[in-house]
């Protein structure tokens, strides 16, 4: 094989849970069982005290669990002070304080509220680590619950789903900042492929959280209270228990519903979280302040961009337009769109202006491959990270089929593969990077394997198998689909053999030392190589291999 880069041009060059919408089946006693005693499991891996974990326990009374911020994403926002003077004339200068104005649902005398409120006041320093990660996105969501005339509590609802985190995954497959569920997002408008998943893009995600609000609350006549516990339980599940309340002659308010343990909880905690702010001052409650202004807009960028380019040409970090632009997936935004990007308010304006001086084609970064023998357009795509429908749209091909010495133009990351720290890939890789002294093992999934038969196979359990994978516990499993599992002990009977390996394009040190169940710093040892500098297509790295645990030794 071949390869050519085309270099950037010049200027180029110069210039960076709970889940939601419970599914209506018989198996749903036993999998929210399955979820409280993940989550208590989750507590305890967080708490140090015994103390701080009955919090959680008490907090959920019945109830379900307080979301942790992820700090890893938390510490890594962007610089959001580039706001032009003309925003700062505002009335009021805490955009909490103009939601909280406007709070209208009423709070009754009711255990279950009193239950999640105690827990808030307790704990101030959450409050203090949801509300960084909401500052980004915060007054955008206000905007667009006044807009619609909707109840503004409605801005409290992420900190329920996900503790107002945009990476959020929970054990029953929703993902995002509002929770939606596989099914549910695509039927609001939130495509999720390859590229891009839309429940995790705020402006995509907070459009149908409020569209899907909105159609709960026609269904449900008006009643608000019904329309959240259908947005968490499943509409179906909701129409049910007030027919069964009308058909007993009992009342049909939320109040008196008989709704899974944690739609009960969920409603309370909505209400709690909302008298709180209301009354921060009675309760003598420290709720940060978020400034009262615009701090993000949504650029048309009008075609697939590099991630990397594209926060070079804002000047800012690559992580920084990664954590504002969440749905996406991989190193750069979606063939397919939505080709937007959101960018401090700042930036914005000098962005669109250069981006528009630079053509499409040269907003990604490309290589010529020469097909050799055994190629195909998958095994193309999956070398170059990229995808069979993006090579047949770039190279004008009508079918999969390709010759040997074809040239394939193939659009190609802008930096290491590692760099895009927030990607899917790099997000499971650091999941997966290490654990204490335990040792990891890969299985490579059979025709017929479940979770549950490889948890039990390895003695762990579905919870942590699905943990250390991305995924859910519900989720699918595929033949040929590799699973890291990690094991207490070192391996036995291990075979070392000395490899070399040929540098691909698109490979990096973390991508090579997991691929090969080693450490990055040992390819650096055997091979004296500096490991933050990059690799080079074609360079040779000697590797020690135990044969007995590497996936791709043979």
């Amino acid at each position: 094989m071949q390869l050519k880069f085309f270099p950037l041009s010049p200027l180029i060059l110069a210039i960076g849970l709970t889940g939601c919408q419970l599914t209506d089946n018989n198996n749903d006693s036993a999998q929210l069982e399955s979820n409280e005693n993940a989550s208590l499991e989750a507590c305890s891996e967080i708490h140090n005290t015994e103390e701080a974990i009955s919090d959680c326990e008490i907090a959920r009374d019945g109830v379900i669990d307080v979301v942790h911020p992820n700090d890893d994403v938390l510490e890594e926002g962007a610089e959001l002070t580039d706001t032009p003077d003309l925003h700062t004339q505002a009335v009021v200068t805490n955009v909490w304080e103009r939601a909280s104005a406007n709070f209208a649902l009423p709070i009754p005398d009711e255990k279950r509220i009193s239950s999640q409120r105690k827990w808030y006041l307790k704990h101030p320093e959450y409050m203090a680590r949801v509300v960084k990660r909401a500052k980004p996105f915060l007054y955008y969501i206000v905007e667009e619950i006044e807009k619609r005339d909707m109840p503004m509590e409605l801005v409290l609802l992420p900190i329920v789903e996900s503790a107002f985190d945009p990476f959020a995954y929970s054990h029953g497959r929703a993902a995002g900042m509002w929770q939606f569920i596989p099914g549910t997002g695509k039927r609001f408008g939130m495509p999720q492929n390859w590229w891009y998943d839309g429940r995790r893009d705020v402006v995509a995600s907070t459009k149908g959280a409020l569209d899907y609000l909105t159609y709960l609350n026609d269904m449900f006549d008006g009643d608000w209270l019904h329309a959240l516990a259908a947005y968490n339980s499943g509409e179906g599940r909701v129409q049910r228990a007030i027919k069964a309340n009308k058909r007993a002659g009992k009342p049909t308010d939320f109040w008196n519903l008989n709704l899974p343990k944690e739609t009960r909880a969920y409603v309370p905690k909505l209400l709690a979280l909302a008298d709180i702010l209301k009354n921060k001052d009675e309760y003598a409650y420290s709720w940060p302040e978020v400034e009262n202004v615009a701090v993000i807009e949504v650029v048309d960028i009008g075609s697939q961009v590099d991630l990397a380019f594209a926060a070079d040409l804002a000047g800012m970090s690559l992580k920084e337009l990664h954590a504002l632009n969440p749905g996406f997936n991989r190193w750069a935004t979606s063939p397919d769109g939505p080709h937007r990007l959101v960018l401090p308010l700042g930036k914005a304006a000098a962005f669109s202006q250069a981006l528009a001086k630079i053509d499409q084609k040269e907003r990604l970064n490309w290589v010529r491959h020469t097909v050799t023998s055994g190629d195909s357009l998958s095994k193309i795509a999956k070398q170059y990270h990229t995808t069979v429908k993006v090579l047949k749209r770039i190279n004008e091909l009508d079918s999969s089929m390709i010759r040997v010495g074809q040239a394939i133009m193939v659009p190609v990351a802008l930096q290491e593969l590692d760099s895009y720290t927030l990607s899917q890939e790099q997000r499971l890789a650091s999941l997966q990077s290490g654990s204490g002294s335990k040792q990891k093992v890969r299985h490579t999934v059979k025709s017929g394997d479940t979770l549950w038969d490889i948890a039990r196979k390895y003695k762990i359990s579905t919870k942590q198998l699905a943990k250390w994978n991305g995924m859910a516990p519900g989720d699918m499993l595929h033949p040929g689909k590799t699973l890291v599992i990690w094991q207490e002990g070192t391996p036995q009977n291990g075979v070392t053999k000395k490899l070399t390996y040929t540098v691909r394009n698109g490979d990096s040190l973390s991508r090579i030392a997991s691929k090969f169940n080693v450490k990055v710093s040992d390819i650096g040892k055997w091979n004296s190589l500096n490991t933050k500098r990059y690799l080079q297509p074609g360079q040779k790295l000697k590797l020690y291999v135990d044969v007995t645990r590497s996936s791709a030794s043979g």
